[in-house]
């Protein structure tokens, strides 16, 4: 076997190709909300309602409906009840949310040890990319191409929103329309990535690609690119590289997008110290 045969050999399994395009697939509509959550201070809220969407998922199960609807229906709860206690009480949203995500994610685990299911707990909390099949291909584009072509549309209007509310309302913005419709698009982004990097795993793709692109660009929409690439390189990099390691696909894409921010990090900062050390040398000359 020659090297390129080596190379090109995980293209040559059905599922190894079925994970490709499911981790492709989630890649943008997360790395589009990644920089929202990150820039809106909501990385707490995507862990949260990753979380909270497991008590759902078990009672979809009993009541023998789609999964999806259950993991949706307990997302946007979980979202809109820690609206409603961050406003009217006098503890902070975060610690709000962590209260309502560990309780429903409490919930979900004894509801689940308590009916019997097939369903695989550590698929849930995990994923299963290479386990993925057309149904679950199917469900996760359309909800990436509905909520990526969302975010595109209106993002603008979403950044105005996140920097000045008063300011979006004055220009006649519904407000209140754009803030839930972000957290329905995040609670439909977490159903997406529940078959490929799972609930746990979920909230890396969520909050990295947008930190990535923070420290590599100034302007928004540079960011949104930015972050997408970060996003889409790192889940085929990881899925690759999982078949030689005989890793698991999302620990591994989760590993890869942490040493691409890592890097980043490190480019930031001799930028920079660089700049520093310039702007002393120009006040020294002057």
């Amino acid at each position: 076997m020659t090297l390129l045969d080596t190379l090109l050999l995980p293209f040559q399994f059905p599922f190894m190709r079925n994970a490709f395009l499911i981790a492709a697939m989630v890649a943008v509509p997360t790395g589009l909300l990644s920089c929202f959550l990150v820039l809106k201070g909501w990385a707490l809220m995507g862990d949260a309602i990753s979380h909270a969407t497991l008590p759902g998922i078990v009672l979809a199960w009993i009541l023998n409906i789609p999964l999806i609807v259950g993991a949706f229906c307990a997302g946007m709860a979980c979202a809109l009840l820690t609206g409603y206690l961050s406003h009217n009480s006098r503890v902070k949203q975060d610690t709000v949310m962590g209260v309502v995500f560990s309780g429903m994610f409490g919930i979900g685990i004894v509801l689940y040890t308590s009916v019997s299911t097939n369903e695989h707990l550590d698929h849930v909390l995990f994923g299963n990319m290479l386990g993925v099949g057309g149904r679950d291909l199917l469900t996760s584009g359309v909800i990436s191409f509905a909520v990526s072509l969302l975010l595109l549309l209106k993002w603008k209007d979403l950044l105005l929103q996140a920097f000045d509310p008063a300011q979006a309302r004055v220009s006649g913005l519904k407000t209140g329309l754009l803030h839930y419709g972000l957290l329905a698009g995040l609670s439909l982004t977490i159903v997406a990535t529940l078959t490929s990097v799972g609930l746990i795993l979920a909230i890396a793709l969520l909050v990295t690609p947008g930190a990535i692109a923070f420290l590599v660009v100034r302007s928004f929409g540079r960011m949104l690119l930015v972050s997408v690439a970060a996003c889409l390189c790192a889940s085929l990099t990881g899925t690759y590289l999982s078949f030689f390691l005989d890793s698991a696909p999302a620990p591994t894409v989760v590993l890869v997008l942490t040493a691409l921010f890592c890097l980043a990090f490190a480019w930031r900062l001799r930028a920079t110290r660089r700049n520093s050390m310039r702007a002393s040398a120009d006040r020294l000359a002057a």
